[in-house]
């Protein structure tokens, strides 16, 4: 037997000493463009994360986490379970997401991280509620954009603010929105301590003001050691002074809340003039019947690229392009405003729930040759 076998070894195994800087995990991004690049993550850059994580967000001996996310990702290998181990709490391990399981999972816990899908498939769910969630105190977001409607319905409903943060798997968690004050829908909070954020041009890398949109780049102790065998892909998303170039794109309000607009690869340029899907989304999601949406730049001949909108209506109602562009007409400048509209059932997503535009470019590439 095992405990036959392991009684027959003689000599203990010695314990390989690990400094700071060793490599404790090499962790693999997701590739939604291209080849995936694998990220060396320090035990420095792990235990510095957990720790201002634990802080920040009050995780003590008591919490009680419910864990239903893939461990194949940094947010549920370790933002979850370094995060509650730090604290010595203690965590319902469940082998994947359930919406009803986890609502009555809530009983007994004090915490959930989540992705949107999370939170808006628990929305569906006639059991959610105050009492359901009486127990619980505090709800986290993160691995893709939480919609601001999907904010405003979790808390009518529960009682409870989500908290969404911003991160990614070469930097762990990044910033955050305060556990105490104002969870801000549609931004990602401040820095976290100890972690510099900055929004540069991506072109002169000079710091644009708060209102501006620009690159986002990261300094600290969190940040990763480099690509496996890329060095060149690691110094080329470096700057000289340590801030990594993390390749999405965002800006500052006047009261320091971050937001995320969407990915540098994402960005549209039509006519010579940028375009940044996220303002455009935020808009069509705010029409009455629609759901979600993603904006995309497909190739169009006069403009270099057009900007089109896949569009997922709320089941039941019915929607249309023509009903989609006036009710934009008047809130978007002509350049931004979609020149063709695809109404579809689903928005093609990635295991952390993030959509995969790349896909959706694929799709209709040849939109504006037809």
């Amino acid at each position: 037997t095992l405990m036959e076998a392991a009684g027959q070894i003689r000599h203990q195994p010695s314990i390989a000493k690990r400094g700071p800087e060793d490599t404790a995990a090499i962790l693999y991004t997701s590739g939604t463009t291209g080849r995936s690049k694998g990220a060396v993550l320090s035990h420095r850059s792990l235990v510095s994360n957990a720790e201002v994580l634990r802080k920040y967000w009050r995780i003590t001996a008591d919490d009680i986490l419910i864990h239903a996310l893939p461990i194949y990702h940094v947010h549920g290998l370790f933002v979850a379970l370094n995060c509650i181990m730090f604290a010595g709490g203690s965590m319902l391990f469940r082998g994947k997401f359930d919406p009803g399981r986890t609502i009555c999972d809530m009983a007994g816990s004090t915490m959930l991280m989540g992705v949107p899908t999370y939170y808006t498939r628990m929305l569906e769910n006639a059991d959610l509620g105050k009492t359901a969630a009486t127990n619980m105190r505090l709800f986290i977001s993160g691995s893709a954009p939480l919609l601001a409607q999907t904010h405003q319905q979790w808390r009518d409903i529960t009682g409870h603010a989500i908290l969404e943060r911003y991160g990614m798997t070469e930097t762990g968690m990044n910033t955050s929105n305060p556990y105490e004050g104002e969870r801000r829908p549609g931004t990602v909070g401040f820095p976290l301590p100890g972690i510099e954020v900055r929004v540069c041009d991506p072109e002169t890398g000079g710091v644009l003001q708060p209102g501006v949109v620009g690159g986002v780049e990261v300094r600290g102790p969190n940040l990763f050691s480099g690509y496996w065998r890329m060095p060149e892909k690691t110094e080329e998303e470096h700057r000289p002074d340590g801030y990594f170039i993390t390749g999405d794109l965002g800006q500052f309000d006047k009261d320091g809340y971050l937001s995320i607009v969407g990915r540098s690869k994402d960005l549209i340029i039509t006519g010579g003039l940028n375009v940044y899907p996220k303002e455009i989304e935020s808009i069509l999601d705010d029409i009455a019947g629609v759901y979600e949406s993603a904006v995309i730049g497909l190739a169009h001949r006069d403009f270099g690229e057009g900007v089109a909108a896949v569009v997922v209506p709320v089941p039941g109602h019915e929607i249309t392009a023509e009903m989609l562009q006036r009710s934009v007409s008047d809130k978007l400048a002509n350049f931004k405003q979609p020149k063709r509209y695809f109404i579809v059932d689903t928005l093609p997503r990635n295991a952390m729930g993030k959509v995969q535009k790349k896909a959706l470019r694929d799709r209709y590439k040849t939109a504006f040759k037809d």
